[in-house]
């Protein structure tokens, strides 16, 4: 399988600067969101070093073991257990700049990380950003955000439509950077010709609906235009928040209508 990627990331409407942050290796690849927080706390610096931290640390064979990480976990394969590793890294790293740095002192990050190797997908995550599969013109969520809303949502205290119009949606139960330590969530997946993988901060979810997410998806001819086209709807919707999106196509996919109807451009794209 080959995969067609794009990237595309904007402040939106309301925030006065960008504090997500991305990278994408394609020799390895490996895509990494985060999504800092913290504003004055330095926010874009712990998602900057969130980032770079997975990029520096994931190694090509997965199979690397270092004094002080984690034991790896049996059920995942080394590339996943690689993946968990870096992700400690990158929590260690802001925890350690926070107690350095009294500028610094708050800020935080989530983050997504995706590793393909073959037709195998390995997850791992921390805080609200997510990762979402479509295939078959079916959008599932990968990843379960750790938020206040979404564990009373899990544990039947609070409906889906109630945690959407909650004021607590931005408090997180994990981040990268609050602690020396941070619980990890990770998973594997089998991919199929023709699914497409959506990697985006909640800038993007909170404005547009997962059906819409999906049909953007569906609809556009490629990964940049998907990209660019979910960053525009979100800000079309209001724009609350700071929007990062990966889109990771398989590149064999057909091409649609959706490029005569939308044309648009993101200059942030790397």
């Amino acid at each position: 399988m080959e995969w067609d990627v794009a990237a595309c990331t904007d402040k939106g409407v309301v925030r006065p600067a960008n504090e997500d942050s991305f990278r994408i290796s394609r020799d390895r690849s490996l895509f990494v969101l985060s999504d800092g927080m913290g504003g004055a706390a330095n926010g874009e610096v712990a998602s900057a070093i969130a980032v770079e931290a997975v990029i520096a640390t994931t190694h090509e064979n997965g199979s690397s073991a270092a004094p002080g990480k984690s034991m790896p976990r049996p059920e995942f394969s080394a590339h996943a257990n690689d993946l968990v590793r870096s992700i400690e890294s990158a929590n260690r790293q802001i925890y350690e700049q926070a107690l350095r740095d009294a500028a610094s002192r708050g800020m935080g990050a989530t983050i997504v990380a995706a590793r393909i190797t073959g037709s195998r997908l390995a997850l791992a995550h921390v805080g609200d950003s997510r990762a979402y599969l479509l295939r078959a013109n079916v959008l599932e969520q990968l990843t379960a955000d750790h938020s206040l809303v979404a564990e009373q949502v899990r544990h039947g205290l609070m409906t889906s439509q109630q945690a959407a119009a909650s004021e607590l949606q931005s408090v997180l139960t994990r981040a990268l950077g609050m602690d020396a330590k941070v619980e990890i969530d990770a998973d594997e997946i089998e991919l199929l010709p023709k699914d497409s993988l959506l990697l985006c901060s909640d800038g993007l979810t909170r404005m547009v609906s997962e059906t819409e997410i999906a049909g953007i998806l569906e609809q556009a001819p490629n990964s940049q235009m998907a990209a660019e086209r979910l960053v525009q709807r979100a800000n079309e919707c209001g724009g609350h928040d700071n929007i990062t999106v990966i889109v990771i196509r398989d590149s064999g996919r057909s091409k649609g209508w959706f490029a005569r109807f939308f044309p648009f451009w993101c200059s942030n794209i790397v």
